[in-house]
């Protein structure tokens, strides 16, 4: 389910947005929600959990801590589905390289957690690749740092949530739900509506965005059930990966000397750190076991 989870999101998602990437932003953006709506609310009718939901909107902190985490899923979204449309799927790989350890900063500054050596030590080489490609491109590598951060905004938001991933991606989508029949409504009176102007096959695809969206996040809940966080965090890079080998092999998106660099230091900072996070869980798992016993 995990390697299901992150291959989907490594080649399904990425390929699915490329095909369609006739179609404005903004419309993608609009049907990746109002298409996951039913399909989400089916999942939930049929599990027996609509009535979380309807606890989670009627509780007035969950209810404004998912309004925070739905503007940053959408910030996250529709920033992807532009790298990949414009050709900088790379970028988007190395954002989600990173998001690892921008958890591991926002902990330390925001939740007061320390950081161990190895982890400063990840951070640090980190910090060196994105400064090596921020100088190849003369500029700040915007798209992989928005990513980073607003995935682990997103996750910070949602861990202090008192609800249920699927009901408060649910809760999430219908708090989306206005802003994206209003981008809908714009972009028709713009430029027309890509699901009812376009060929059948483009109308299929934009109403199957909200399944693209939801296949890969049941099958991740499903991981996560069942594996150790470690297991899930060292898993977690099949989606760079796979996305990073999309670009260049499929997409024939450049990867020179300098991209070369800043990944290398990346993948330092990746190893370094799921090293660490291996370690350590060992060692949690040896001292719990003479506990368990007793």
């Amino acid at each position: 389910m995990a390697v299901g989870a992150y291959g989907w999101w490594a080649v399904v998602t990425p390929l699915y947005y490329r095909i369609v990437d006739d179609v404005p932003v903004g419309e993608l953006l609009a049907w990746r929600v109002l298409s996951g709506i039913p399909a989400m609310w089916l999942l939930l009718a049929v599990t027996g959990r609509l009535g979380e939901v309807w606890r989670a909107i009627r509780t007035p902190r969950v209810l404004g801590l998912l309004a925070v985490s739905s503007v940053l899923i959408a910030i996250n979204w529709v920033v992807f589905v532009w790298a990949v449309i414009d050709n900088r799927l790379s970028e988007a790989s190395l954002g989600y390289y990173i998001n690892p350890l921008v958890w591991v900063a926002l902990g330390t500054i925001l939740l007061g957690e320390r950081m161990r050596l190895a982890q400063w030590i990840a951070v640090g080489l980190a910090g060196v690749g994105v400064a090596v490609l921020a100088w190849r491109l003369g500029g700040v590598p915007w798209i992989s740092l928005t990513l980073a951060c607003s995935f682990a905004l997103y996750g910070l938001t949602r861990k202090q949530v008192a609800a249920a991933p699927a009901a408060g991606l649910a809760v999430e989508m219908l708090l989306l739900s206005p802003f994206m029949l209003a981008l809908m409504w714009w972009g028709h009176v713009e430029h027309g509506n890509a699901a009812i102007a376009g060929p059948w096959w483009v109308t299929l695809l934009l109403l199957a965005g909200g399944v693209v969206t939801l296949v890969p996040l049941v099958l991740f809940a499903g991981g996560a059930r069942r594996l150790q966080l470690t297991t899930m965090g060292v898993l977690q890079y099949i989606s760079p990966t796979g996305q990073l080998l999309l670009a260049v092999i499929a997409f024939n998106e450049p990867f020179g000397v300098e991209r070369v660099i800043a990944f290398g230091f990346i993948w330092a900072a990746v190893i370094t750190y799921s090293a660490d996070s291996l370690r350590h869980a060992r060692a949690e798992a040896r001292i719990a076991s003479p506990l368990m016993d007793q």
